[in-house]
C-alpha cells in the first residue's frame, strides 16, 4: 500500500519526528532540520546553474565539482534525519556523520584552495551567477549550523555533525572563490569606504 502524503497532523501545528515523536512545527529539532533542507535545496540551484553556465563544458573537473555537490547533497539528508530524532534507540540505527565525512570536506577544501590566490580582503558575496548562488548556500549554512548548534550543545551525539556544518561552510566559501577564479573574474572586495 502507498504511503500517503498528507498525514493533516500539520493541519495544527504538529509534525512527526523521524522516531515518530510527534512536535510543534516551531521545535528547534524542526528549524534545525527544515533549514539543513533549505540548504540542501539551495546546492540544487548551484547545481542547476553550473550545468546552464558555460563553465561545466565536458572539463573533468567541473564533473567532480558537481558530483562532490552531489555528495554533500547526500550528507545533508544524512544529518536532517539525524537532527530530526530524539529517540537514542532510533538514532542508533541512522546512517552517521563520521570524520571520512569532514575529511572528505577538507579534502575538497585543499583542492579548490590550490588554484586560488591567498585572500587579504572580505569580499562581497556576489560575481558569477553560480558563485552568488554558493555564498547563498554559505549563508543557509550558517544558519543551518546555528540551529543545529542549539541542540547538540545539550546532546554530543551531534558534536561530528556540527563539525561537519563548520566545514561545510569553510567548502562553499572556497568553492565560491573557485568558481569565480575559474570564470576568469576577480574576486569582490569590500570596500568600507563606498
Amino acid at each position: 500500500m502507498k504511503a500517503k502524503i498528507t498525514t493533516k497532523i500539520g493541519d495544527k501545528g504538529m509534525t512527526r519526528l523521524v522516531d515518530g515523536s510527534c512536535v510543534e512545527k516551531f521545535n528547534p529539532r524542526v528549524e534545525a532540520y527544515g533549514t539543513l533542507d533549505e540548504l540542501n535545496s539551495s546546492l540544487g540551484l548551484v547545481r542547476a546553474a553550473l550545468i546552464q553556465s558555460n563553465l561545466i563544458g565536458t572539463e573533468e573537473k567541473f564533473r567532480s565539482f558537481d558530483a562532490s555537490l552531489f555528495r554533500i547533497q547526500n550528507h545533508l539528508f544524512v544529518l536532517g534525519s539525524l537532527f530530526a530524532t530524539v529517540s537514542d534507540e532510533s538514532f542508533q540505527k541512522l546512517t552517521q556523520i563520521e570524520n571520512f565525512h569532514i575529511e572528505f570536506l577538507e579534502n575538497e577544501i585543499d583542492s579548490l584552495d590550490e588554484e586560488l590566490q591567498p585572500l587579504k580582503n572580505f569580499i562581497i558575496p556576489a560575481g558569477h551567477q553560480v558563485t552568488a548562488f554558493l555564498h547563498m548556500s554559505r549563508t543557509l549554512c550558517r544558519r543551518g549550523e546555528r540551529r543545529c548548534a542549539e541542540i547538540s550543545i545539550q546532546d554530543q551525539r551531534y558534536s561530528l555533525a556540527l563539525i561537519y556544518l563548520n566545514r561545510l561552510s569553510d567548502y562553499l566559501f572556497t568553492a565560491a572563490r573557485w568558481i569565480q577564479h575559474q570564470a576568469g573574474l576577480p574576486d569582490i572586495l569590500w570596500d568600507p569606504k563606498a
